[in-house]
């Protein structure tokens, strides 16, 4: 059987990879999982890539999605990109952070403790930001006023 060829069982390894489409701190693993998930079409599965299609917090995870949806014949539309925050009062979030840090803190002790404390936070905007995360947090974290 080609590799690309539809199969409408389940993959042996179906609990894992469910497991890993609702990792929400880790885009990269559902990113993975919508590809492999994508290899067998099948309700349950049409199911789990219609939820990230719609809900994803990660554009890059909606699109795979909806394109492996939309081989399998699905009559689904991409949703828009979602505007402001991507993750419920995020400012507040890396604020929190930002005063929790010593004054002088460094950027990338920040980052580290935003990476520590708020993993779902940092996988979200490092994926939706994708090279320009770096340059979006350290604005974030120089926006916020000193101890």
């Amino acid at each position: 059987m080609k590799k690309t060829e539809e199969k409408s069982t389940l993959p042996e390894n179906y609990e894992e990879l469910k497991k890993q489409a609702n990792r929400n701190s880790n885009w990269r693993e559902r990113m993975d999982a919508v590809e492999e998930l994508g290899k067998w079409k099948n309700s349950q599965i049409i199911d789990i890539l219609t939820r990230l299609m719609n809900n994803d917090a990660v554009y890059k995870v909606q699109e795979a999605a909806f394109r492996k949806l939309k081989k399998f014949g699905e009559d689904v539309e991409l949703p828009p990109r979602k505007k402001g925050d991507l993750i419920k009062d995020v400012t507040k979030v890396l604020l929190r952070i930002k005063k929790s840090l010593p004054a002088g803190h460094s950027f990338d002790e920040f980052k580290e403790k935003l990476q520590k404390m708020r993993l779902d936070v940092y996988d979200t905007y490092e994926g939706d930001k994708g090279a320009d995360f770096d340059k979006w947090l350290e604005n974030m974290w120089a926006s916020f006023p000193k101890k």
